[in-house]
């Protein structure tokens, strides 16, 4: 793995080497990794985000939601991938972030080779918040991922549901919270998550959204969502679910202190 870091440490970040070789970060503040290092960072991004959701949507032009940016390596991904794969495609990336401190540092993250084409793309979005390109647009939020997305509706092809953990950070992850996604998407939209909590699944099937799993080798299983219903993937019965767990609720913005 290629390291362009002059620095990235420092009282707030530890940067980790994940199992894929790839390094994440660990984050002071949430007391998380950005990633699993047991699945790696890179790997993690294509396999519980970009590879899924790129199997079950084809367009010419295609508007993705990465909540939240982090380390940028599921905008990042996803540009690599379709880069390889669907090159003619014309990608629309939004991307709410609220530490303004880490996306200046991201210059100096340790990235894999696989981004070494992307430096221009890295430099120029962690001094100014957007790129654009001819096939690419790339335009980020420096604040409150809550107040972002109530700005948008049936606007999104895909969704990376991809922010601290519920435990740490549960306002990303509330029945109203999931509300406004939905409102933002576009019906026949996708939402990918490594969450498989029953609590994450509840608050999104509560909001009109089919719960699907995300399985396969070398990968801990992760959630695909969609208002609309999806063939050729593993459907949960949400139903036999909540009958196991009847007094189990989604997680609420008025209980979140």
């Amino acid at each position: 793995m290629g390291q362009w870091t002059l620095k990235f440490d420092d009282e707030f970040h530890t940067l980790t080497l994940s199992k894929d070789g790839s390094f994440t970060a660990y984050s002071k503040e949430y007391e998380e990794h950005y990633h699993s290092t047991k699945d790696g960072a890179l790997k993690e991004s294509l396999k519980k985000h970009v590879i899924p959701a790129f199997k079950l949507l084809e367009k010419e032009e295609i508007n993705i939601l990465d909540i939240c940016y982090g380390l940028g390596f599921n905008t990042l991904a996803t540009v690599l991938y379709y880069r390889k794969n669907r090159p003619e495609t014309k990608l629309n990336i939004y991307s709410p972030e609220l530490d303004v401190r880490l996306i200046r540092s991201l210059e100096y993250f340790s990235y894999p080779q696989e981004f070494t084409l992307f430096k221009d793309i890295i430099a120029t979005l962690s001094q100014e918040g957007m790129y654009e390109d001819k096939q690419l647009r790339i335009e980020l939020f420096l604040g409150d991922a809550r107040e972002y997305i109530v700005r948008f509706k049936d606007k999104f092809d895909i969704v990376y549901q991809d922010a601290f953990s519920p435990s740490t950070n549960p306002i990303l992850w509330t029945k109203e919270y999931f509300r406004d996604i939905a409102n933002a998407m576009k019906k026949e939209g996708i939402l990918t998550t490594y969450s498989i909590a029953f609590k994450t699944r509840m608050a999104l099937y509560e909001n009109g959204f089919n719960i699907y799993l995300n399985t396969g080798e070398g990968y801990r299983d992760a959630t695909i969502a969609s208002q609309t219903q999806l063939l050729n993937v593993a459907s949960v019965d949400m139903q036999h679910k909540i009958s196991c767990n009847p007094h189990m609720l989604s997680l609420r913005d008025k209980n979140i202190s």
